[in-house]
């Protein structure tokens, strides 16, 4: 069995994670590199604590000691506004820290994000696909479904 945690951004800590779950249960977003037929269970589901990410310190060993063997980023730190400028940072001292691989990305993202995002100078230069490269793979309908 595989077991995960999820950390968003603090920007959306009342968020309740009901595109992060559908999107699990589907193998949609980044959850598609588990196999439909995989069991995967959520271990543990935190924010980063704001900006600069003081739990990204901390929270990843807490999910671990509930049995996490991968951490997801949320997709929100993808496509918020502005996205996360320490996404690199972040995947790159959980993996060191914790050594635990670190996906970026949880649902696809929503088509209208998309959209706009594409327009953004500074999107491009984070080379998000290639940061969170599960997270372009899904179609125009299936992004759309996650408006």
């Amino acid at each position: 069995m595989k077991k995960i945690g999820i950390i968003i951004c603090a920007r959306y800590q009342s968020c309740g994670g009901g595109k992060c779950f559908r999107a699990l249960k589907e193998r949609a977003g980044a959850f598609s590199i588990y196999e439909p037929e995989e069991d995967v269970q959520l271990v543990g589901y935190s924010n980063c604590g704001g900006c600069p990410g003081g739990n990204v310190e901390y929270v990843p060993e807490e999910m671990i000691k509930n049995g996490a063997d991968t951490i997801h980023f949320a997709t929100g730190l993808v496509v918020g506004y502005p996205p996360c400028p320490y996404i690199r940072e972040f995947k790159e001292y959980i993996e060191s820290r914790y050594n635990i691989p670190v996906v970026v990305g949880t649902h696809p993202i929503p088509l209208k994000y998309y959209t706009e995002h594409e327009k953004l100078s500074y999107w491009g230069k984070m080379d998000m696909q290639d940061i969170a490269p599960e997270l372009f793979r899904d179609d125009e309908a299936k992004m759309k479904a996650y408006d």
